[in-house]
């Protein structure tokens, strides 16, 4: 069930459009100056984010260097307990340079977000584990998460997950078919 950020399931008027563009701060996979572009604001513990994860992935692979996917951190830590730090471990990856492989990794073991489990992630990335758990105890990039999750306010996003697709808000089925055809629509100049 998609939630708001207080952890109620509602519908609000929300921009179309995204008012916080995207810039080099952001985490890209794939080349910046893609043609098409995929914007995900989500939660690492969020069950529908888990399943978003599995359909970008597939997409990703699809569109290939046709395609810039960007991730926006927004935990709802009120009704995922380990979601913030999860995302800072995900932040204090990519001080190592590893962030994606982190990203995929969180999302790949969503039952296990505690610090034990975090920091055994780490270490199967080659991470300097004490290093990362000791900035993710700190809440060293609680700062940098703290600003995708206002970006995310102030683009319209209540709830996990929400992705906009060049820049307009994708509403559509979490369907790689929908997503890939919205996508090419976009290369095609259609939208």
């Amino acid at each position: 069930m998609n939630m708001d950020a207080r952890g109620s399931a509602r519908h609000f008027d929300v921009p179309n459009r995204l008012t916080v563009p995207v810039t080099r701060r952001d985490h890209h996979n794939g080349p910046i100056r893609a043609t098409a572009h995929l914007l995900e604001y989500g939660d690492f513990e969020c069950p529908a984010c888990g399943v978003a994860h599995q359909v970008v992935k597939a997409v990703r692979e699809t569109m290939g260097r046709k395609l810039c996917f960007t991730f926006r951190n927004f935990p709802l830590a009120n009704i995922h307990p380990h979601s913030e730090s999860a995302a800072e471990a995900a932040e204090a990856a990519a001080a190592q340079s590893r962030y994606w492989e982190m990203h995929d990794l969180l999302f790949e073991h969503q039952g296990a977000l505690d610090e034990a489990a975090i920091a055994e992630y780490a270490a199967a990335l080659g991470l300097d584990r004490q290093r990362l758990v000791r900035e993710v105890a700190g809440h060293i990039y609680e700062p940098r998460v703290q600003e995708d999750f206002v970006s995310g306010i102030r683009n319209g996003v209540h709830e996990t997950p929400v992705f906009f697709i060049n820049g307009r808000r994708y509403d559509g089925p979490l369907e790689v078919a929908a997503i890939c055809k919205a996508l090419r629509g976009i290369m095609k100049g259609e939208l």
